[in-house]
């Protein structure tokens, strides 16, 4: 027997074309959609990270903030310390200045002259005196400039013969002469003493080694 199709089967194979076409689309949007979705989870979940790191961040910076505060605080008290001890010892340094001065005279002034007159000004002392000889004034000199360790840059002003008084029966000539000389800072006696010590042990550590 002969069986003959009168559908119009071309038409039926389209629209089964077009169904799985469209079935087709389906899934692939539904995949899509879940392949957005798993991409916005995940994207949600390391922004969620990415903010609590960035929270955590924030909070050690805060207090690194305050430790640097803190320290500048704590430097800032240091200098002002510093400033106020060196303030003392130059205080107790000058209370001491006319001791170490006249001390630093007494060793460095020659025999055969005569102070008369001490007058500082800062750190600039003005020295009047009388000499027997021109000499004695130029040894007053070199010994205030390369003896001293509290004397710096002497300078002679004026040297002058004294005329001697007509009834005065001492006929030694005698010279009335002005200078003046830098007054060092002198060091704190603690650290003048300390100082032959550290070398002395610095010398036998050298020797021992």
């Amino acid at each position: 027997m002969i069986l003959i199709n009168l559908l119009p089967h071309r038409e039926e194979k389209r629209r089964q074309r077009k169904r799985a076409f469209i079935a087709t689309l389906g899934l692939s949007a539904l995949a899509g959609v879940g392949i957005v979705g798993v991409w916005y989870t995940a994207l949600q979940q390391m922004t969620s990270s990415q903010i609590e790191r960035n929270e955590f961040l924030k909070a050690k910076i805060a207090v690194l903030d305050k430790e640097i505060k803190d320290i500048a605080t704590l430097r800032s008290d240091i200098e002002a310390l510093k400033a106020r001890q060196k303030a003392v010892e130059d205080l107790q340094t000058d209370r001491n200045t006319p001791v170490y001065l006249l001390n630093e005279l007494v060793k460095q002034t020659p025999e055969g002259i005569y102070l008369t007159s001490i007058r500082q000004t800062g750190e600039t002392v003005a020295i009047s005196g009388v000499a027997q000889t021109n000499e004695r004034v130029s040894e007053f000199l070199r010994n205030t400039l390369y003896n001293s360790p509290w004397l710096d840059r002497p300078e002679l002003i004026e040297i002058k013969a004294r005329t001697p008084a007509s009834n005065s029966r001492d006929p030694a000539r005698l010279f009335d002469f002005s200078m003046r000389v830098t007054l060092k800072r002198p060091q704190a006696p603690a650290a003048a003493a300390s100082a032959p010590a550290k070398a002395a042990s610095a010398a036998a550590v050298a020797k021992s080694s």
